[in-house]
């Protein structure tokens, strides 16, 4: 199975002697071959072009989400975003060698956009479409966190002064937006949070409006429920972010 690979728009930011330096990026996009019996694979993404440790840290955590998304063979050493997409493509030859009328096309869109950059982060989301068989497909959205200063992908917990009191002031909004009273479980109306208990979800990440939180499906609701997220403006979660000279 051959794919094809070719950059297409060029984003590039000049900022002079602004305080705000941004990134130089552009837009790669990799697709599978296209014939009747390959999987439609499609890919863009942007790569930080800079050679310094943050562009670095950027473009490999981009590659190892996207080779994620598509492996099929844990045994396997797949490093590169090419190999995952053979690995998609031979698990769907195999099952259309198995199952030779019951196998429907597979598909995976995924899309990388820079949702947000300051002078300390830059916030990059991977949105997936795959469908591997089944009622439906899978959609999900990934943030990914850069500490601009540090040059490093930030866990969720590193970017809060006090990742406890965050959560705590989290549960209040949430509660608020779906309704559920303070005093009942937070699983009260219907939600699926482990132990009844409330957690962040595993994807939060910044915007222009403030920070998202966002929980997927299947995450603390059923499939039907759909992505559930919380917006904080700027203003709100400045305080309990952590604050670096």
């Amino acid at each position: 199975m051959k794919t094809f690979f070719y950059t297409s728009l060029i984003f590039l930011f000049f900022y002079g002697c602004q305080k705000e330096d941004k990134l130089s990026f552009e837009i790669q996009i990799i697709e599978n071959e296209n014939c009747e019996d390959c999987p439609k694979v499609f890919i863009e993404m942007p790569k930080a072009l800079e050679q310094n440790q943050l562009s670095t840290a950027i473009n490999t955590a981009l590659k190892e989400e996207v080779i994620s998304l598509l492996s099929f063979d844990s045994d396997e050493d797949i490093n590169s975003v090419q190999k995952a997409i053979k690995s998609f493509n031979q698990e769907y030859t195999e099952l259309q060698k198995l199952y030779t009328d019951e196998t429907a096309d597979w598909e995976a869109d995924i899309k990388g956009v820079i949702s947000f950059e300051d002078e300390q982060y830059i916030t990059i989301v991977i949105n997936s479409h795959l469908f591997t068989g089944g009622a439906h497909g899978y959609t999900s959205t990934r943030f990914l966190n850069f500490d601009k200063l540090g040059g490093t992908e930030m866990d969720n917990n590193e970017l809060f002064e006090s990742p406890s009191a965050f959560s705590k002031y989290a549960e209040n909004l949430f509660r608020k937006a779906e309704k559920i009273p303070e005093d009942k479980p937070i699983n009260h109306t219907g939600f699926m949070f482990e132990r009844d208990s409330f957690h962040l979800p595993e994807n939060i990440g910044f915007t222009e409006k403030g920070l998202k939180l966002l929980y997927n499906p299947y995450e603390v609701a059923s499939f039907s429920d759909g992505i559930i997220e919380i917006d904080i403006p700027h203003s709100e979660i400045k305080k309990y972010l952590v604050q670096k000279p």
